[in-house]
């Protein structure tokens, strides 16, 4: 009995069994912390990862670029295509100047750049002018290096004008020089006010960049909105697709959705 009552005594008393029956929970706590912080920055880092050397996902704002691109389409955009700038580095971090692994864009690319005038504001529009071109529209028809882009009326388009209103836009096949691509492009009218211009010759280092939709697109032809388009200022190409929604739809409007999800447009190229 006083063997038994001693190894009860000691073993409550165990100065090393107690104190390990005490902590361990908040061992446990304490790791179960820092493992999620571990988490959280190694998911930050590869989203980070991604967005600067990969794809960035963008959202359609406007109809600047329709038939091509709708109000509410998600898109996302190769960084990899035209190397890489401060204007690259996702979340706007500029951790260089210049431009690495530089790739030239394709006339006829549709890309995504930002806005010369701010080197903030993200625009997405079409390629159609390289270093050392002249570009001029002549009665709604783009000539490139003097020659006439191909244009083959198809069917045409009704576009929204505003709450209540909507009209009809003829809808063209345009095949730029040089190009075996064609892409379409909608006019409301042949004589707007950007369908006649001057002479443009495309400085060295910059894109002459336009909308689809040509009677509505603040594009190069407006010098004071957006000029020529720097080399640095690319951020990259629209590649493809992945979400669309009605116009006016914002995307946590989860109870729209069944009605205003555009599903025939996932996954479709942009060209």
């Amino acid at each position: 009995m006083s063997s038994q009552r001693t190894a009860a005594t000691k073993a409550d008393t165990d100065p090393v069994r107690q104190p390990r029956a005490a902590i361990a929970p908040a061992a446990r706590s304490a790791g179960g912390f820092w493992d999620t912080v571990r988490t959280i920055l190694f998911a930050v880092i590869i989203a980070f990862a991604v967005r600067t050397f990969a794809f960035e996902p963008f959202n359609i704002p406007s109809g600047s670029m329709i038939p091509t691109l709708l109000v509410g389409d998600y898109l996302f955009v190769s960084k990899f295509s035209y190397g890489y700038s401060r204007h690259t580095v996702a979340f706007g971090y500029e951790l260089f100047d210049g431009r690495l692994l530089a790739g030239m864009p394709e006339r006829g690319d549709v890309a995504v750049f930002k806005l010369p005038r701010d080197d903030k504001t993200d625009y997405i529009k079409r390629i159609v002018g390289l270093p050392g071109d002249t570009i001029q529209m002549r009665n709604g028809v783009l000539y490139v290096n003097g020659t006439a882009s191909e244009m083959e009326r198809v069917e045409d388009v009704v576009i929204s004008k505003g709450p209540g209103r909507e009209i009809r836009a003829a809808q063209y096949l345009e095949t730029l020089p040089g190009s075996d691509q064609p892409h379409r492009i909608i006019h409301e009218d042949m004589d707007g006010p950007l369908d006649d211009t001057p002479v443009y010759r495309v400085p060295a280092g910059h894109y002459f960049a336009m909308g689809d939709n040509r009677d509505n697109s603040l594009d190069s032809r407006v010098a004071s909105a957006v000029g020529y388009v720097p080399e640095e200022n690319l951020v990259g190409r629209a590649e493809y697709l992945f979400f669309s929604l009605a116009e006016g739809t914002h995307f946590l409007e989860l109870w729209r959705w069944p009605w205003d999800v555009r599903f025939g447009r996932f996954f479709e190229p942009v060209i």
